[in-house]
């Protein structure tokens, strides 16, 4: 689906290829920004574990669904090849106005684009600048930061809160002229929940002319209160929603933002012309109206969860409760240690968060990955390591206690 720089007329959507050009003085700014992925984070930190040769790995490092697309899914999927050939804007038209009479929007509330990562770096790009500073959850997402690197603007890092949820009342006081203020919820790396009614106050309680990103890319995983209807009234809200994780399309590129078509006109500013792959396209119309996928893979990733949890308490071992398909350990040692370990036993996880050196982030995989998970972080918690990795650290970025 094409975008462009004026605002598009009511119920319906702005289909001009052509006008990318009216934003060519972002083109720079939109090759920097096209989105740090969840992938690209994974193999992002220097001296990055690599599996022996011959080892077939266990990937619980990216927040992947093992499940991949489902049944239906795949199937358009197949379908749709011998169209590639053409871009189909009716695709992307048919894929928005599907999601948003699903969830109470107007189409033009809607953005599709190859995942959630674009959108994100856009948001940012949009609403943070020199003078205006993104505040950010720490630990967090590091996408948002890393773009605020490109920005030139700082990172506020304020600590979460002792029950793991965004601190929202220090969010909002510690800077008066922030331009975006980042949760994600189940957060990322936590897999925690922040309440609607925090979100609710932020929005009441921020600064003003600023902007509230809520990702919503675990939402499915949890019992989390979605967010959508603020958009729909108008609120200062951009909700970003994803394909990639419960839907199990991490590798096919598909998402959205949602947010008044003001606001989607400054995201859609920066990065000019975006068009999600036909496949892409045709799977997620085909995952929307299958009405069991969300209930089911929230019951297997949940069961899954909760059997790794209980191994880890009769082990005495220390974690966050999640609500997500992922989870912090503390390791009560330099957590980069252990993902290496791990790796030489060809059980990839990680990453490490400047924050909290000590806990490792695990994603929650099949019966069958995480009991191999289980057998390696045993015998590696049970013997001496000696391998180090170093943590991405933002250098931009203030920390408040």
């Amino acid at each position: 689906m094409s975008q462009r720089g004026s605002q598009p007329d009511a119920g319906t959507l702005d289909l001009n290829r052509r006008s990318f050009l009216r934003v060519a003085s972002f083109a720079g700014a939109a090759a920097a920004i096209g989105g740090f992925s969840e992938g690209q984070l994974a193999l992002a930190q220097s001296s990055r574990p690599r599996v022996p040769v011959g080892v077939n790995a266990v990937l619980l490092n990216a927040n992947e669904n093992p499940l991949g697309p489902c049944e239906a899914a795949r199937a358009a999927m197949a379908a749709s090849i011998a169209l590639s050939g053409r871009y189909h804007d009716e695709m992307a038209e048919e894929f928005v106005k599907l999601f948003a009479a699903q969830n109470g929007l107007k189409p033009e509330y809607v953005l599709p684009y190859p995942g959630s990562s674009q959108p994100l770096s856009y948001s940012v790009f949009a609403f943070c600048n020199a003078d205006k500073p993104l505040v950010i959850g720490d630990p967090g997402y590091e996408a948002a930061t890393r773009t605020a690197d490109v920005r030139r603007a700082a990172a506020f890092m304020v600590p979460l809160r002792k029950d793991y949820s965004h601190d929202v009342k220090k969010m909002v006081s510690v800077a008066p002229n922030t331009g975006l203020y980042y949760i994600a919820s189940p957060n990322n790396p936590t897999g925690t929940v922040t309440s609607r009614a925090d979100i609710e106050w932020l929005l009441a309680h921020k600064a003003k002319d600023s902007i509230v990103l809520l990702d919503e890319a675990y939402i499915h995983f949890s019992d989390a209160t979605p967010c959508l209807d603020l958009v729909a009234a108008d609120k200062d809200i951009v909700v970003l929603r994803t394909f990639s994780k419960l839907y199990g399309m991490a590798g096919a590129r598909l998402g959205l933002v949602a947010a008044r078509p003001d606001l989607l006109k400054k995201i859609s500013d920066v990065g000019g012309w975006t068009f999600c792959p036909v496949p892409a396209l045709q799977a997620g119309i085909a995952s929307l109206k299958d009405t069991e996928v969300v209930a089911k893979r929230k019951k297997i990733n949940a069961e899954v969860r909760q059997e790794t949890f209980d191994w880890l308490t009769s082990k005495g071992y220390v974690f966050v409760p999640s609500a997500a398909n992922h989870f912090m350990i503390d390791t009560k040692r330099r957590a980069g240690s252990v993902v290496g370990a791990m790796a030489e036993k060809g059980v990839l996880i990680g990453r490490v968060w400047p924050a909290w050196p000590n806990h490792i982030r695990v994603t929650v995989g099949t019966h069958e990955e995480m009991a191999s998970f289980r057998t390696a972080f045993q015998a590696v918690m049970e013997s001496p390591v000696t391998a180090s990795l170093r943590p991405y650290k933002h250098s931009r970025t203030a920390q408040f206690s």
